[in-house]
């Protein structure tokens, strides 16, 4: 199930995201006593993640029950202002009473082989038996002009993208260096909820490309984020929406 909801500002849809992440901690723990999601980096869940450290929503977020992951990072120390991990440390995390055991990060200051080995061990560890990865209650996702999304961008899909749940993406794309370690669509696809959110007229043409063009995953990564059994929420300004008609 697809649901695309447009605010008027930037402002309206960070407050809609802390309520959808309240509501899907809140049910995910009333059903399995653990609420696991996993975060996005870049500039749009910023006041989101603030938001989330302040009352109201501080006081009804499940912490203790909660499990945080992210959906890429990049191989840069947590420090780092590229973190995203040191982003959401510093705007939410140390402002909330949850358990340092249940912050999930990338290893950035390593090497790729070293952080996808941890990264893959760590998501079994709250996996159920059998299985190498947990399904995760919500994730948040952003996306690029392009079309990317967590660390999936345009090109062939390599094999190591469709077999493993973590891979390493260390070639160059679009000049820029990439060295960054990101879930796969097999754990983002295996999701109860994938929630994008999009601001800014940049992103028209991709949404449009994505959510209305034809399937071409190659060249629109976001396409291949497709939940088996889940629904996928879109939150995005008017300006991103500008396209849609």
């Amino acid at each position: 199930m697809t649901d695309i909801r447009v605010f008027k500002t930037k402002s309206e849809l960070s407050q809609a995201a802390a309520r959808l992440v309240v509501a899907a901690a809140q049910g995910a723990v009333a059903v399995n006593d653990c609420f696991l999601i996993a975060l996005s980096g870049g500039g749009t869940p910023v006041d989101m993640f603030r938001l989330l450290s302040l009352s109201p929503h501080k006081e009804r977020m499940p912490w203790e029950k909660t499990h945080i992951f992210w959906g890429d990072e990049r191989l840069v120390p947590p420090d780092d202002s590229g973190s995203n991990y040191g982003q959401a440390a510093d705007i939410l995390l140390r402002h909330v009473p949850i358990p340092a055991a249940n912050i999930h990060r990338v290893l950035g200051e390593t090497d790729a082989v070293t952080a996808v080995a941890d990264y893959t061990a760590q998501l079994k560890q709250l996996a159920q038996p059998g299985h190498a990865w947990p399904r995760f209650d919500l994730v948040i996702m952003g996306m690029g002009s392009d079309g990317h999304t967590a660390s999936l961008f345009p090109g062939p899909i390599s094999a190591d993208e469709t077999q493993n749940p973590v891979m390493a993406v260390t070639a160059d794309y679009d000049g820029r260096p990439a060295h960054r370690v990101t879930l796969t669509p097999m754990v983002f696809n295996d999701a109860h909820h994938i929630l994008f959110m999009l601001t800014g007229e940049n992103k028209a043409n991709a949404v449009r490309a994505v959510t209305r063009g034809p399937l071409q995953p190659g060249r629109w990564p976001a396409q291949r984020i497709c939940p088996h059994n889940g629904q996928i929420t879109w939150l995005m300004d008017k300006a991103a929406a500008s396209r849609l008609g």
